[in-house]
């Protein structure tokens, strides 16, 4: 197997992992009933990237490969927003249940609370990987990646 080959192994197989975690983002974010206001954001993201990442895969070209890139720009500019928006609302309710204790009291529980920390990280994780994946990637002069 030529090394062409196997960085087109690589790069569907990264692909592949992106679907997958969105589709396995949105399943478990229903299964949590993460479904009021903003809440459907992540859905909308992941849905985005998911139809940017098969549109390509199918039809690897130029302005493809651009809406692809974009919609990853947007998931992690939204992952960004989803961090900021657990920890925010994991420091209020800290304070709400402490009214009279300091930012640096409460800055634990504004970590560790009921909104997951991390959980919107995995955005940013997809994003990682279909940046990985067409990274220096020009579908004009490579037209075997689908």
């Amino acid at each position: 197997m030529s090394d062409s080959q196997t960085l087109q192994q690589l790069r569907r197989f990264l692909l592949l992992l992106v679907v997958g975690l969105c589709v396995l983002t949105m399943i478990e974010l229903w299964l949590e009933e993460h479904v009021e206001d903003l809440q459907l954001v992540p859905f909308f993201l992941c849905s985005l990237t998911l139809v940017a990442v098969l549109v390509y895969w199918r039809r690897p070209q130029r302005e493809t490969l651009i809406a692809l890139r974009a919609s990853l720009l947007l998931l992690v500019i939204g992952s960004l927003a989803g961090i900021y928006l657990h920890v925010t609302g994991n420091l209020a309710f800290a304070l709400e249940i402490r009214p009279n204790a300091g930012i640096a009291d409460v800055w634990y529980e504004a970590l560790s609370g009921g909104s997951p920390l991390l959980a919107p990280g995995i955005l940013a994780l997809a994003a990682s990987l279909a940046g990985a994946a067409t990274w220096r990637q020009d579908p004009l002069a490579d037209s075997s990646s689908s």
